[in-house]
């Protein structure tokens, strides 16, 4: 019997184009990043029949491909820049253009083989969509007052007057997100099991929905390894180094640091263990990421079991 050779593909997605290589036989093409290029490269791919096509995440840009190959049951994945940016200076590869990084991206696939990604619904990314858009007029509204305070009276007046728009944007944004919220019954079910909880508001809530669809369906490691409140250790030889926490998921990290924080002061469990390790010794930095991680634990296990808060 004669098996055929596995053949892996990296794509490097940006505004216009997509340069794409395959490994081991370092074939190279390029298509349109538009719906005919995107046309052209699943009748590519499918006379190809690869193991596993590999692409970065890009910030949107690389979602109508995906979900078009996706759809066209081609097997892909979607990984984290920084990811394949490190894989990249680890075989040499130290020179960046689309074609390197397309190379670098199908050697990628071959030697990592990261897991297979569904394509996220059309409710899931718009919900996504509203909650990145709320969280950067946040900023702006954050940037407007540092301006303000240096800004003289006439200019002051002005900036305020958009940071009042910026405040009707946001409150607009909460509208949608809460209608979204209530028009998807699985999602109403788990915003009132995350709401139940002390410290846990609607902010909280519509970013676990959106940025962290995984809740409830993972063990609490793996839960807590994605969202990046794992402490990795920095040992080397005699060496023992500070526990520190990286990588995971920034948007829901924040959040979580927020909840912590209040919750240290209004939820029982935690505020009896924050103490707990306040009395211990830990610093308070410390003792907080422990409390973000207890949290996450908890709304993972109630997500899972669908049980609300118990006061008692």
């Amino acid at each position: 019997m004669i098996t055929q050779p596995e053949v892996f593909i990296g794509i490097d997605v940006s505004k216009k184009t997509l340069d794409v290589c395959s490994y081991p036989d370092k074939q190279k093409a390029q298509f349109s990043n538009d719906a005919a290029g995107h046309q052209q490269l699943v009748e590519a791919m499918r006379k190809v029949q690869p193991t596993l096509i590999v692409m970065e995440a890009t910030g949107g840009l690389e979602f109508e491909a995906t979900a078009l190959l996706v759809t066209s049951a081609l097997p892909v994945a979607v990984i984290n820049p920084r990811n394949a940016r490190d894989f990249a200076k680890a075989v040499g590869l130290l020179a960046k253009t689309d074609q390197v990084d397309a190379w670098a991206l199908a050697r990628f696939a071959s030697a990592v083989r990261p897991e297979q990604r569904e394509i996220k619904s059309e409710a899931l990314r718009g919900l996504q969509e509203v909650l990145t858009r709320r969280r950067q007029l946040v900023d702006m509204v954050t940037a407007e007052n540092n301006r303000k305070g240096q800004a003289s009276a006439n200019m002051a007046k002005e900036i305020e007057e958009h940071i009042s728009w910026l405040k009707q944007r946001i409150k607009s944004a909460d509208l949608d997100l809460g209608k979204a919220v209530k028009a998807s019954p699985a999602w109403k079910a788990k915003a009132d099991v995350l709401t139940s909880v002390p410290g846990i508001g609607s902010v909280a809530t519509f970013t676990l929905l959106a940025e962290l669809p995984e809740l409830g369906t993972l063990n609490r490691r793996e839960i807590c390894a994605l969202v990046g409140v794992c402490p990795f250790n920095r040992d080397s030889g005699t060496l023992r180094g500070k526990r520190s926490i990286w990588g995971g998921r920034t948007s829901v990290r924040a959040v979580l640091y927020m909840a912590a924080l209040v919750a240290t002061r209004h939820n029982p469990v935690i505020k009896q263990f924050y103490q707990k390790l306040l009395d211990a010794g830990k610093l308070k930095k410390v003792a907080l990421v422990a409390c973000m991680r207890k949290l996450l634990v908890i709304l993972n296990s109630m997500v899972r079991n669908n049980t609300p808060w118990a006061s008692n």
